[in-house]
């Protein structure tokens, strides 16, 4: 591990290029840790940034080809290169020197423009002179003539639109969330103004249903508030008894993170609902890199891992057994310190009360990370060994005895032949996290699995999301067709928008919303139309009529 400083990206390589003060050479790097807490060179006492390289980098060339950025020690900070000013630097009397081989093929003395003599004045007559001397160096003028006025171009320039932007839905319809009783005062309260401007609540593409609240405002003025207050309850007092968190007093000087809930109700395979979530989130939007998190990487299972094991378990009549880690993120241990403000409907105390933070709360950046390092823990110590070529599936082998697990954050799937050695296992998990026990698979991630063990075939299934995608679109009346897309339809970008009516029009439809849904259902159960969604896809930034 070494200390440089970071100077740029090197020409024909992939990684980072520094600079090692001690060594007086360059050196190129593909893995480093940066310090951002510290610029050296934009002050003469900045302390010098630390860096740590791997050991395997590659020095460039000598040091006695480049110059030397530090000359006093790892505290003095380079010297800068570049004047400011518009005061003329002063003749020096020795000639400059320099190295054998310059970095910059030479040094430019770019000299002071003056504004040019418009063509309608008199030109003064030129006079005969002396042999011509050396010119001394022109003074800036104090106060410059302004320059004559630029000719600007009239024609219309069109700027580009916010592509990047997705235009939300229109939210559904509730009734307003805050209601004046008769003597005016309000039985809500007021809203947070430290929410950050500019924050939209989204959805997953793989969420169809629209209809649930999205503040505890709305859930509390709907018909099912009571159900939504048990279930925000329930979460609350989980992860208080859980140790997720303890109120204090927010010290001097730190800042607290928002929170919110989310509102889910939980569906089965035929829609029917099987109970209302509410779960407690952290505002990570507004968490800083470095000092609230670190790393965030966290595996996950490829979809087309999942159907190769659903497949193998078809095959050879494996067992398939689910289970749902409650609350799993709370089980992930924090390694910073985190202050998040009170939840809505549960605040206690006065307003500098607030939630310090001990273990991973959804939300969080490193949220994900936290509760895979838990979970892989707790697999290894039962025996269970990750694959190299999917960071998300387990495989445990004794003996006869083999068990497969393809993991999806919190919702796992044990495969295996031997019905004693899951439920051996099921139970030994217990132990170590609160599950709910989902018994065999029937539905996995919003899909539906039906199995015929006289044919060794499993068939997905995901009828019910295909339904809620066609309301959310009002398409819930629409023919079926054999094929995806109109046989020798051919899309370009003369259909886009040509006209500001058609781009009003556009402006109303959800076109992003529904290629993403789309392309989650590719992914995950129809490849038959994933064609079609990928032409549709080129099409993101305009789409047209």
């Amino acid at each position: 591990m070494e200390k440089c400083v970071f100077i740029g990206y090197p020409a024909g390589y992939k990684g980072w290029l520094f600079f090692n003060p001690t060594t007086k050479k360059l050196i190129i790097s593909e893995r480093a840790e940066f310090d951002e807490r510290s610029f050296p060179g934009l002050a003469k006492s900045a302390p010098m940034q630390s860096v740590d390289l791997q050991p395997k980098s590659t020095p460039v060339q000598d040091s006695s080809t480049f110059p030397v950025l530090f000359d006093g020690g790892e505290d003095e900070a380079p010297a800068s290169t570049t004047s400011t000013s518009n005061t003329p630097p002063a003749p020096s009397s020795e000639p400059p020197t320099r190295p054998s081989t310059p970095i910059i093929k030479e040094e430019l003395d770019i000299p002071v423009q003056f504004p040019q003599t418009p063509a309608d004045s008199p030109t003064p007559p030129a006079s005969p002179s002396p042999a011509p001397a050396p010119l001394p160096r022109p003074r800036v003028p104090a106060v410059p003539p302004e320059p004559p006025g630029l000719r600007r171009s009239t024609r219309t320039k069109n700027h580009p639109g916010e592509w990047w932007k997705v235009k939300p839905l229109p939210p559904p319809v509730f009734e307003q969330d805050s209601s004046e009783d008769e003597n005016g005062d309000t039985n809500t309260p007021p809203p947070n103004p430290d929410a950050e401007a500019g924050f939209e609540e989204v959805q997953f593409a793989g969420t169809a249903n629209v209809a649930d609240p999205r503040t505890y405002a709305q859930a509390m003025k709907g018909s099912d508030a009571e159900k939504w207050h048990k279930a925000a309850e329930d979460e609350f007092l989980s992860l208080a008894r859980n140790g997720t968190f303890e109120l204090i007093d927010l010290p001097p000087g730190a800042k607290a993170i928002g929170s919110g809930w989310v509102f889910k109700i939980k569906r089965n395979a035929d829609g029917s609902v099987e109970r209302y979530k509410a779960r407690l989130v952290a505002k990570g939007f507004s968490q800083r890199p470095g000092i609230d998190y670190n790393e965030v990487f966290a595996p996950t299972f490829r979809p087309a891992a999942l159907r190769l094991i659903l497949a193998l378990a078809g095959i050879e009549d494996m067992e398939l057994h689910s289970v749902d880690v409650t609350s799993a993120f709370p089980n992930g241990d924090l390694e910073e310190v985190i202050y998040m403000k009170q939840p809505e409907g549960f605040v206690q105390g006065s307003s500098n009360k607030v939630l310090r933070l001990h273990k991973s709360l959804y939300g969080l950046k490193q949220s994900a990370r936290q509760w895979n390092k838990k979970l892989h823990t707790v697999l290894v110590k039962m025996g269970f060994t990750r694959l190299n070529s999917d960071r998300s599936i387990y495989l445990y082998v004794k003996g006869e005895v083999k068990i497969i697990v393809p993991i999806y954050i919190d919702d796992i799937t044990f495969a295996s032949k031997s019905t004693t050695a899951v439920d051996r296992t099921v139970e030994e998990f217990k132990r170590h996290f609160k599950i709910r026990d989902l018994g065999a698979t029937k539905f996995l991630l919003g899909v539906e699995v039906l199995r015929d063990r006289q044919k060794h075939s499993i068939s997905l299934s995901q009828r019910q999301y295909i339904v809620d995608m066609l309301e959310r679109y009002g398409m819930a009346d629409c023919n079926t067709v054999q094929t995806p897309m109109q046989p020798g339809l051919k899309l370009d970008k003369s259909m886009s928008p040509q006209s500001p009516e058609e781009v009003e029009y556009m402006s109303k439809v959800p076109y992003l919303n529904a290629v993403g849904s789309l392309q989650y259902l590719a992914t995950m159960t129809r490849p038959d139309i994933a064609y079609t969604v990928s032409c549709l896809a080129r099409f993101n930034s305009a789409p047209g009529p």
